[in-house]
This record gives structure tokens, C-alpha cells and sequence, in this order.
């Protein structure tokens, strides 16, 4: 059997091609987008993309954590999860038939019925995937997932550019969300041929451990999502649309190159929880490596947002530079102590993720509330800024109570990240002020390039020059080199052969 380490770099290399493809994918899809819909467009619809999330999330039943975590799971527990989702999709759908017209009322905009329609069905469609493909992740085999994820992003792209291209309406998003849960059903099936059966049984095996897992998501959901409901009663559909728009961009970077180490480490969290030191050494090992990547790239993200966001969607989305550049930098703060998801699961400790997302829930609401109403779309992203920095404090202080490393030994672990982001943003802000002024696309491309070459070598050379003046201590730049050693190794033995 191969090691465990050699297991993550072939799962993350897997993940982190699907991640790259993806990534690109919705890019040009959010670009193509807006250059064919408006911003109002883009506010309708996260309307009802929100409502949907937050009914998703308030009966998210966590199927997937528990088959992971879960010892030896047989063909009854699978068709136990699939009967599971099923209902549950069916539930959301009917649920959103019947509250479709009340809110279309409450927003003062009839479309919002056939949006949530629409919407309700994806769901629905996404209760019948196939829960055999847990099977891949507990062996830490994600070959399958990146014929997945690229081939569902792919479809639902071709189906959105295609709408919006011939009709120019808001239903180019609508169509591209249900195109891809359609496509995910179909090749999930593809992958892991799997006839499922009808069952209730193993029901409460499933909610003794997603109960409070649940709860969790429920408040989680209603954290982060509920302030676009409220901008979009506020405010309104065209600043909903800014606020949509910037946020998802801002929350791009940090997602996409975290995201193929974040789907290894929770089964690989879940395998080792019951040697409590190896598990602390793992986390801390595993947290500074996603900081060192991602913390640069939703730095870099923020400071060249105003060329990106010119160059790439034109100057009627100017609105959400300040949101991208807000958000993405809070964005990659909070990679610190973003692994306590996954190292609370693994542990149990689902309650006590559910208390954390209660007490944000309590506090983050009511300010953005009262920010919107006296100081606009401004005062709701000073806020998200404020509750961010609070987020990420508490998300420390879970871990240090996980795994005993206290709050000073986490930030210390990251510090040259810290050091090589902050002097990275100030030589990148500091070069770029003597650019031109660009005058066209051709030259703000250069411009965007630049900086972009100029961030990378900045941050990779403090970062590097720090690690040798504190005689190379065990940390990222560590498990960066032996991954990317073992990586050209299979590499030019595959070459050999």
C-alpha cells in the first residue's frame, strides 16, 4: 500500500487539475455572462439561489461526512443515504413550488416564481446522485471526482453562454444550475454503475451523527447567506447584483486552490483521530500549507482586482471592485484555522461546530441588518470585514480546544505566509503606482501580468529568504518541496517506462 502522503499528493494532483479546469471554466462563465445580462440579472437570481441555499442547508443531513467517517459501510448503508436524499430532494422542491408565488410578491417581481420553480427541481435532481462515489473518497481516490466536477461545469457553461447568447435573459443562469446537477446525476452513474434500492434502514446511525452536524449547517448557511435576502429587500436587485457578483469572484481564489488539499484532509483527519498527537501534528502541518498557498492568492486577488475586473467583465461591474478587494483579502485572513471543519468532524465535535456558527449567526446578522438600512452596500462590507477577522479568531480558538495547540503556536506556524502577503501587497501596490496610465485592453493586460509576476516572485522570494534565515524549520516550504519531489519523481518514472 503506498504511504499516506504519496495517497494525498495523487489525490491532490487529481483535484488540483479538476480545481485549475473548474476554476477556469467559471471564470469565463461569469465573464461571458456579464457581458451578455446585467446586474439586476445577476441580483434576481441570487434571490433565489439564497433562498434555496439556506432551505438546502437547513436540511443538509450530511450523508457524505458520515458514510466517510464511518468504519465499514455496507450496500444497505448506501441505499439508506440515496433513499435519504431522495425524499429530502423532493421535500425542498415541493416546498419551493408552494412558496415560489409568496415570494415573488414580497420582492415585487413576478419572475421570481418560475427562478424558484426552476431551482426547487435542480434540487431535486441533485437527491438521486450516486452515493457509491463515497467509496472513491475514503481511499482517497479522486480520478473519478475530476471527470465529474469538470464534465458538470462544462455542460452547465455550454447551456448557460448558449441561453444568454441567443436570449439575453436572466434564465442563462437558471438553465446552467440545473444543466449541471442534471449532468452530475447522469456521469455519477457513468462512473460507479450502482442500482439503488429504497430502504430505511440505518436512519438513525445517519442522524445520531448529523444531527448536530446539521444544526451546524443550518446556522452556517443562514451566517452567510442571509445578508443577500436582506441587501435584496433593502437595496435592491441591481446592488444585490454588485454585491453577488463581488462576492462570488472574492471568495474564487481562496476556494479553488484550497479546495483539492480541503476534500483529502477530512478522510485523511478522519483515519488517524484516535492518536490525538499524530492528529495535532497533521493539522498543523496540513493548516500552514493551505495558508502559504492560499493566503497569497486571495492577497494578490485584491490588490489587482481594479485591472481584472476593467479588463475582464468592462467598466459598467466597477461598482464591485471595492467588494472584491474587501472581501478576498478577508478571504484568504481566514485560511488560518479553516481546517477546524474538518478536524471537528473527524473528531465528533459537531455540537460544538454548531455552537460556533449560533454565536456568528447572532452577531453577524443584526449588524449587517443595521448597516445596510443606515450606510448601504458600503457599511454591509465594513461589516463582513469585522466579522471575518471575528470568524477567523474563533475558528482558532476551537482548535487550540480540538487538539491543544494554543492560538499563539497556530499564527506562529504561519507566519512567513503572513510577513510574504503583507510585503508582497505593499511592493505590488507600491511598483504598480508608477504604471501609465493603461489606455487600452492590450496595455492593462500587461499591466495585469506584471503585477501578477511581480506578487509571485515577491511573496516566493521573502517567503523562501525567511525559511533560510530560521535554518529551514519543519513547515510548508517542507511539504511543498517533498510534494513537488514526488511529484517529478512518478513524473519521470512514468517518462521512463
Amino acid at each position: 500500500m503506498p504511504s499516506v502522503r504519496g495517497r494525498l499528493v495523487k489525490a491532490s494532483m487529481w483535484m488540483s487539475m479538476s480545481r485549475a479546469i473548474v476554476n477556469a471554466l467559471t471564470m469565463l462563465s461569469t465573464v461571458v455572462l456579464a457581458w451578455f445580462l446585467v446586474p439586476a440579472d445577476f441580483g434576481l437570481v441570487a434571490l433565489g439561489t439564497t433562498m434555496l441555499a439556506i432551505v438546502t442547508g437547513a436540511t443538509e443531513l450530511s450523508l457524505t461526512q458520515a458514510l466517510i467517517r464511518h468504519e465499514n459501510p455496507r450496500d444497505s448503508h448506501f441505499n439508506a443515504a440515496w433513499t435519504l436524499n431522495t425524499i429530502r430532494g423532493l421535500i425542498i422542491f415541493l416546498l419551493f413550488a408552494l412558496a415560489a408565488y409568496p415570494a415573488a410578491k414580497f420582492y415585487g417581481d413576478t419572475r421570481l416564481t418560475g427562478i424558484m420553480l426552476a431551482l426547487g427541481f435542480s434540487v431535486f435532481l441533485s437527491g438521486l446522485i450516486n452515493p457509491r462515489l463515497i467509496t472513491f473518497q475514503r481511499q482517497l481516490i479522486f480520478k473519478q471526482e475530476f471527470f465529474l466536477s469538470v464534465s458538470q461545469k462544462f455542460v452547465g457553461l455550454l447551456a448557460s453562454v448558449v441561453v444568454a447568447a441567443t436570449w439575453h435573459s436572466y434564465w442563462a443562469l437558471v438553465v446552467g444550475i440545473v444543466a449541471t446537477q442534471l449532468t452530475n446525476v447522469v456521469v455519477s452513474y457513468a462512473i460507479f454503475p450502482y442500482s439503488p434500492k429504497i430502504t430505511f434502514q440505518h436512519f438513525k446511525d445517519f442522524f445520531s451523527f448529523s444531527a448536530w452536524l446539521s444544526a451546524s449547517q443550518i446556522a452556517n448557511t443562514l451566517n452567510w447567506r442571509f445578508d443577500i435576502l436582506l441587501i435584496g429587500k433593502i437595496l435592491g436587485a441591481t446592488p444585490l447584483g454588485y454585491y453577488s457578483m463581488g462576492n462570488n469572484l472574492a471568495i474564487l481564489p481562496t476556494r479553488e486552490t484550497t479546495a483539492p488539499l480541503k476534500q483529502t484532509i477530512y478522510p485523511s483527519f478522519a483515519n488517524i483521530r484516535h492518536d490525538p498527537n499524530r492528529l495535532a501534528a497533521a493539522y498543523q502541518r496540513a493548516q500552514a500549507l493551505v495558508t502559504a498557498i492560499a493566503l497569497p492568492v486571495g492577497v494578490g486577488f485584491a490588490v489587482v482586482a481594479e485591472k481584472l475586473v476593467v479588463l475582464v467583465l468592462g467598466e459598467i461591474w466597477l461598482p464591485v471592485v471595492f467588494i472584491i478587494q474587501a472581501l478576498a483579502a478577508v478571504f484568504a485572513v481566514q485560511t488560518i484555522g479553516s481546517l477546524v471543519q474538518p478536524l471537528g468532524m473527524a473528531q465528533g465535535e459537531t455540537k460544538m461546530l454548531f455552537k460556533r456558527d449560533m454565536q456568528m449567526f447572532v452577531v453577524r446578522v443584526p449588524i449587517i441588518l443595521l448597516s445596510a438600512m443606515q450606510f448601504g452596500l458600503n457599511g454591509v462590507i465594513c461589516c463582513r470585514i469585522l466579522t471575518g477577522l471575528l470568524s477567523t479568531y474563533i475558528n482558532l480558538i476551537l482548535v487550540k480546544r480540538f487538539i491543544g495547540v494554543t492560538v499563539f503556536q497556530q499564527l506562529y506556524a504561519n507566519t512567513r505566509a503572513l510577513v510574504s502577503a503583507a510585503l508582497m501587497a505593499t511592493g505590488v501596490i507600491a511598483i504598480s503606482s508608477y504604471f501609465p496610465i493603461a489606455t487600452g485592453k492590450l496595455e492593462t493586460f500587461a499591466q495585469l501580468a506584471a503585477q501578477i509576476v511581480i506578487g509571485a516572485v515577491l511573496y516566493c522570494g521573502v517567503n523562501f529568504t525567511l525559511w533560510y534565515l530560521m535554518n529551514k524549520p519543519q513547515g510548508p516550504e517542507t511539504e511543498i518541496i517533498a510534494i513537488l519531489s514526488q511529484i517529478s519523481s512518478k513524473l519521470r518514472n512514468r517518462v521512463l517506462s
